[in-house]
């Protein structure tokens, strides 16, 4: 039989597969009916196409996640690792996607296997819509439907997220047909729609096996609806790529599925062995340089001037003295008015007795101050700062979550990938948009307070400052902070406010979290890509090799300058 090498993923349709080069049958002769050829087949590969898509996001290193932390500011690093150094610079670089580029695995590794988990989905559609196929029964053909419409839709809509086109894969495609490029706002249509066809065929059927989407939950329809919805709110509002985009967002379908979303945090139960498995949210304690925290939003947290000092300098200088320190009343950071006593503060570990109160209280900080010694100093000294994001380290040290204290081993056991306070302030983002400034408040309130333990907001003014007079409010506000120096800083107001509780709540919890709200709310560095071109791989396979692009660095898909002056 004829072989031949050809890419796996969106182009060629493969099913199960990983995004790479590997042998498989010439597609003249195709596998997708052996693969799919009886209807146990059919519901055993469909039961994989979660894993798969989560795979293709969190389950390794290589991945544009890196680029977008630092892109975003989420974290700092100068480290070449997953492309990461190379896009770090101030002013920015193109996202490069020349042929052959140093970061061309993880470019291509959010698209290639989303897609290849929607194109697995809907080939098991096509099966589904055939009127002389059943799987085994009309509920087990109304589960498999639902959940396979799930996959294809957060498969695309996360394309659409990230990449600036790619096609609208669906069960009208056959197996070898790769599709035609659509731009992201197309494809997020048709990922939205996937996401209501899921919501539709959820009826009369009991529940989606535990083994398809680990977690702690059991899958009634009802609850794999509100899984759903909590989706599609954070798809819909946040394929924005510009504030202007981000305005025109539907906010009343936003806050339609948000109120009627998960009601407690969405956790996935992980396994090193049988997956699925997350890699980002790792914690290095011997490392100072994966989960650094630059100063330019995280500083937003400080009462002791240190950072309207940082502001007011040239970029180059800012970290020239040292690394940055400050002194915060939000709970989440570690508590002192000196180093040593922030360091004193944290419990790295948190593996002590966790039913006594001041070792719960010291394991809810969400960042630690590095030990003394352990800073790092290389790459640009802008990025230099005492603290790193330590809020998941327990769970990848040991297993530990808020929900099992006892844990099990390391990276196994229950992380959440939706969190109930991304979704009320994702609500609180479009009451505010909406002019409801009563509710967005209540809503900011509830991390603000209980989480941060920092003054309630009480004003329905949004243009008012937040509480605590100018040197003890939280957050601040960096005031034409470009590169040239002569930044002041302000106090936050209620947009300030919601911005700041959705970055310290929602990091690292999802894949880009600081990017894909950054952009919309017009807080990245100029020139900041705002998407990646599709592979260069996809575009050579689809005959345009003369068109192959790049994106951001001041070419097309680049930031306007920040609402912050960088």
């Amino acid at each position: 039989m004829l072989r031949s090498m050809i890419r796996c993923g969106a182009v060629v349709g493969a099913l199960g597969l990983a995004a790479c080069d590997l042998e498989v049958v010439n597609p003249n002769q195709p596998e997708t009916e052996r693969v799919l050829a009886t209807p146990g087949d059919v519901e055993a590969l469909l039961g994989t196409t979660y894993k798969r898509w989560h795979s293709g996001l969190y389950s390794v290193l290589g991945s544009v996640q890196g680029m977008a932390a630092v892109l975003s500011l989420e974290n700092f690093s100068s480290l070449a690792n997953n492309g990461m150094g190379s896009v770090i610079t101030i002013p920015r670089s193109p996202l490069d996607n020349s042929i052959g580029n140093q970061n061309a695995a993880g470019h291509r590794r959010a698209y290639y296997v989303p897609a290849e988990a929607a194109r697995t989905a809907s080939n098991v559609l096509a099966k589904l819509d055939d009127a002389t196929f059943t799987i085994g029964s009309e509920e087990q053909d109304r589960r498999a439907r639902a959940f396979a419409e799930f996959v294809r839709g957060i498969s695309l809509g996360y394309v659409a997220l990230f990449y600036d086109s790619a096609a609208a894969i669906g069960p009208e495609l056959g197996a070898e047909d790769p599709g035609v490029l659509a731009g992201y706002q197309e494809l997020m249509a048709v990922a939205l729609d996937a996401l209501q066809a899921a919501i539709d065929a959820s009826a009369g059927w009991t529940s989606i096996p535990d083994e398809w989407l680990p977690s702690n939950t059991l899958w009634t329809p009802a609850n794999f609806v509100r899984l759903v919805r909590s989706y599609r709110a954070r798809l819909r509002a946040n394929v924005a790529r510009t504030p202007a985009e981000r305005a025109a967002v539907d906010w009343d379908a936003v806050i339609a599925d948000v109120t009627n979303g998960i009601t407690e945090d969405h956790f996935v139960r992980l396994s090193t062995t049988v997956g699925p498995t997350e890699s980002w949210r790792r914690q290095w304690v011997s490392s100072t340089l994966w989960h650094q925290m630059t100063p330019f939003l995280a500083g937003a947290a400080d009462v002791s001037g240190s950072y309207a000092a940082w502001i007011a300098q040239d970029l180059e200088a800012r970290g020239q003295t040292g690394a940055f320190f400050m002194v915060t009343p939000d709970l989440r950071f570690p508590q002192g008015a000196t180093r040593a006593e922030q360091q004193a503060d944290f419990t790295i570990n948190c593996v002590a007795d966790d039913t006594q109160p001041v070792q719960r209280s010291l394991c809810k900080r969400y960042f630690r101050n590095r030990p003394t010694g352990n800073d790092n100093t290389s790459g640009a000294s802008w990025g230099w700062s005492n603290y790193d994001h330590m809020r998941f380290h327990a769970f990848h040290q040991n297993g530990r979550s808020v929900i099992d204290l006892a844990g099990a081993t390391a990276g196994n056991g229950y992380l959440p990938f939706v969190t109930k306070t991304e979704m009320d302030l994702l609500e609180a983002e479009g009451q505010y948009r909406k002019g409801n400034f009563a509710r967005a408040v209540e809503l900011i309130n509830l991390s603000r307070v209980a989480n941060a333990g920092l003054p309630a907001i009480v004003s329905l003014d949004p243009n008012a400052a937040v509480p605590g007079g100018a040197v003890d409010c939280v957050p601040k506000m960096a005031v034409n902070a470009g590169n040239a120096g002569g930044g002041t800083v302000t106090c936050g107001n209620l947009l300030e406010a919601l911005k700041y509780e959705k970055r310290i709540e929602a990091q690292f919890t999802h894949f880009g979290a600081w990017f894909l709200d950054g952009r919309g709310w017009g807080d990245l560095p100029e020139n900041t890509g705002l998407h990646w071109a599709p592979p260069f791989e996809d575009l050579q396979a689809r005959g345009q090799t003369a068109t192959v692009y790049s994106t951001g660095g001041g070419l097309s898909g680049s930031a306007a300058r920040s609402v912050y002056g960088w």
